[in-house]
């Protein structure tokens, strides 16, 4: 399955031998599966079906279901509500006793009482009608995936190339911890000979703290779980499926590992605000990523 957005939209309009049936579903993004039917009572016995048909089509999303029936006039078959005209004539009929002289009762007063006609549902709960309405969903669905397949192709593409921009500026910032790990490790011996005032020190062990304290300031650690995690980026941009959720873990530990890079290069002079300054770029970028990554399924 190819990886697809959140947001669609779809319309399904079939003629049935009762009329025309019209189907639209929209989709907007949500942390969930949110099903919402818009639909006449006249279609309650089906909706569980509706339902399982939907969810094995959508993983993930706010879903509008709008789903009508515009019967042939030949199929709009009206009744006569018999219990409540035999309970209206019997009440007149006794009216008319008591009082005398009221009249004779109207009928097409009497069919304008609410309640009076009734829609023959005789062929609601038909096993080709629900068919028809099971398989016209399914059709709405498919076509509903098609374009969420069209837009999450779109955005994943964006995504891989903001994914490829935080790659090139992380090779940056290992280049440049090139450069900073000596002349970190230079300051530290200094301030640490300052500290001491002139006494006598063992030079071995200078160096060996000296190297110890750059060693905490070295971001390579960082960086190569950073370059991890863009690799995964990459491999759940193209293998498709439901990625939203993992894109947001992930990114999570991107803007983790790069939190850290900046904060390591707060004592590194010049190249330290070129770190700076390059890994602020990064922090936009997996922003910008997560902001596509809200569309996702």
């Amino acid at each position: 399955m190819n990886i697809r957005s959140m947001t669609g939209y779809a319309r399904v309009r079939r003629s049935l031998p009762v009329g025309e049936l019209t189907l639209s579903i929209k989709t907007v993004n949500h942390r969930a599966l949110d099903l919402h039917f818009h639909m006449s009572s006249f279609f309650d016995p089906i909706e569980g079906a509706m339902r399982n048909a939907a969810r094995a089509a959508v993983s993930r999303g706010h879903i509008d279901i709008r789903c009508s029936l515009m019967r042939e006039a030949s199929e709009q078959a009206l009744q006569v509500n018999r219990k409540l005209l035999g309970a209206y004539l019997e009440l007149f009929a006794s009216v008319e006793k008591e009082f005398s002289e009221v009249g004779k009762p109207n009928l097409n007063e009497a069919l304008r009482l609410p309640g009076m006609l009734v829609e023959s549902r005789e062929d609601e709960i038909a096993e080709d009608l629900q068919q028809a309405i099971v398989e016209t969903l399914d059709e709405a669905l498919a076509e509903l995936n098609i374009q969420r397949e069209r837009e999450g192709k779109a955005l994943a593409q964006q995504m891989v190339e903001y994914n490829a921009s935080i790659r090139v500026r992380a090779g940056e910032v290992r280049a440049l911890r090139g450069e900073i790990l000596p002349l970190l490790k230079q300051r530290i011996e200094t301030k640490i000979a300052d500290l001491l005032g002139g006494q006598a020190i063992d030079p071995s062990r200078l160096a060996q703290e000296a190297a110890f304290l750059a060693d905490r300031g070295d971001v390579e650690e960082e960086v190569t779980r950073l370059l991890t995690h863009c690799a995964h980026l990459d491999t759940l941009l193209t293998k498709g499926g439901d990625a939203g959720k993992k894109i947001d873990f992930l990114l999570q530990e991107m803007n983790r590992e790069t939190n850290t890079i900046l904060s390591k290069s707060n004592n590194a002079g010049e190249l330290g605000l070129k770190i700076t300054e390059i890994g602020l770029a990064i922090k936009t970028d997996v922003e910008r990523i997560r902001e596509q990554s809200l569309n996702l399924e």
